[in-house]
């Protein structure tokens, strides 16, 4: 039987892009046009989830 090349590691860091991605959007959808939330705060949340931790969430793999 084939093995999985993610394991519980790579879910949990998806997972966590996935949520920062979601909050994210939900910063920018939640404040003025011209608020500093929405237009510095929101993007680098989402830069970070996008860019950041579902790659890594990929790439990882566990010493054994």
């Amino acid at each position: 039987m084939m093995e999985s090349p993610f394991n519980k590691i790579n879910y949990m860091l998806f997972v966590i892009g996935l949520v920062s991605i979601v909050i994210g959007y939900f910063i920018i959808a939640n404040n003025g046009v011209d608020s500093i939330a929405s237009t510095k705060i929101g993007p680098v949340i989402l830069f970070i989830g996008y860019c950041i931790i579902i790659p890594i969430s990929i790439i990882y793999k566990p010493k054994k």
